[in-house]
């Protein structure tokens, strides 16, 4: 009988060897290769460049330049050299009331420009959103404003405000309201008037953005909130608001900043006047720059407008990273 032998047990595997650091940490598999093609750190740097350079010559570049002027007394015509005078500007600055009176005059514009945009925006975007025939047209209508120069803005409402011969005193006298007021001139009736066309010329801007975000809210939840009863109100409350505040706080944010920096609009409907009723801190520096020729006195402006936009613009992200972390 031939004896049985007993078969050998394998012997064991080895252990997989752990991967490397380096490949860990680029987020690879053991084995795979860095993709053909790809740019490391410092060849990233290359591709970023062609941005990086105009921003650094026409943003930050002037900015630094700017701050290093508000501390010299630099004027125009002057034969004398540049000198160092530290904080003299910003210290006169603070008592001079004529700048501070343009800077309420500033919130003032922004504010009353922003809201009434914000709201009149929100509503075309809601009703361009609707299934309405011509709804193409409208849209393309509703953005002319925006595709308009300011300057050309300007002089097209000069026109409308005429005292003589606009067409709003037109309106008013054969509707028998009176007429022949001269609006822009009024000190009543200057800065209204001149909110007015900024309402009208930046209201396209925010209507598009709105307008996006209406288009990406999904039919689903207006119609299941339909099925349960909730009216248009309701709808709105609990479904399409929800959905825009984002965008809504971002562009109300972006307002605030572009319309409180206005320039061109204001200077050619009224240059500042009358007595200063719509004198924007912007004029205000530009008169002092070039009319005046205080160069040095206006780069202080520009420094204290820069940085009161900067904090308005950090509370606003912190409140928005806070409110993301919330959620």
């Amino acid at each position: 009988m031939t004896p049985v032998t007993e078969a050998a047990s394998p012997s064991p595997l080895p252990p997989p060897s752990p991967p490397s650091s380096s490949r860990w940490r680029a987020g690879r598999r053991p084995g795979e290769d860095r993709p053909r093609g790809a740019v490391g750190g410092h060849g990233a740097w290359f591709l970023v460049l062609p941005a990086l350079i105009p921003i650094l010559v026409l943003s930050a570049g002037p900015l630094l330049y700017g701050i290093l002027l508000a501390f010299t007394d630099a004027q125009s015509g002057r034969t004398a050299p540049t000198q160092w005078i530290g904080g003299l500007n910003f210290r006169d600055l603070l008592h001079d009331t004529l700048f501070w009176e343009s800077f309420r005059v500033g919130l003032v514009w922004a504010v009353g420009v922003t809201v009434p945009q914000f709201l009149l925006a929100l509503g075309l975007a809601l009703l361009l959103d609707q299934n309405l025939r011509l709804r193409w047209l409208a849209r393309a209508l509703a953005i002319i404003p925006w595709a308009m120069p300011e300057v050309v803005v300007g002089i097209m409402w000069r026109l409308v405000y005429n005292p003589d011969a606009g067409i709003l005193n037109e309106t008013l006298r054969d509707l028998g309201l009176g007429g022949g007021r001269d609006w822009l001139s009024g000190l009543a009736t200057a800065l209204p008037a001149v909110i007015v066309v900024g309402v009208w010329a930046g209201m396209p801007q925010t209507t598009v953005a709105l307008l996006a975000g209406l288009q990406n809210t999904p039919r689903e939840l207006h119609e299941a909130a339909a099925v349960d009863g909730a009216g248009a109100w309701r709808r709105f409350r609990t479904v399409t608001w929800p959905a825009l505040k984002p965008i809504a706080l971002a562009i109300t944010a972006l307002n605030l900043i572009w319309n409180f920096n206005s320039f061109a609009l204001v200077y050619v409907l009224t240059n500042g006047g009358p007595g200063g009723r719509t004198r924007l801190p912007m004029l205000f520096a530009y008169e002092e720059a070039f009319r005046y020729g205080q160069f040095g006195y206006a780069a202080a402006m520009g420094c204290v407008m820069v940085a009161v936009i900067s904090i308005a613009l950090a509370v606003f992200l912190a409140g928005r990273l806070r409110g993301g972390d919330d959620t």
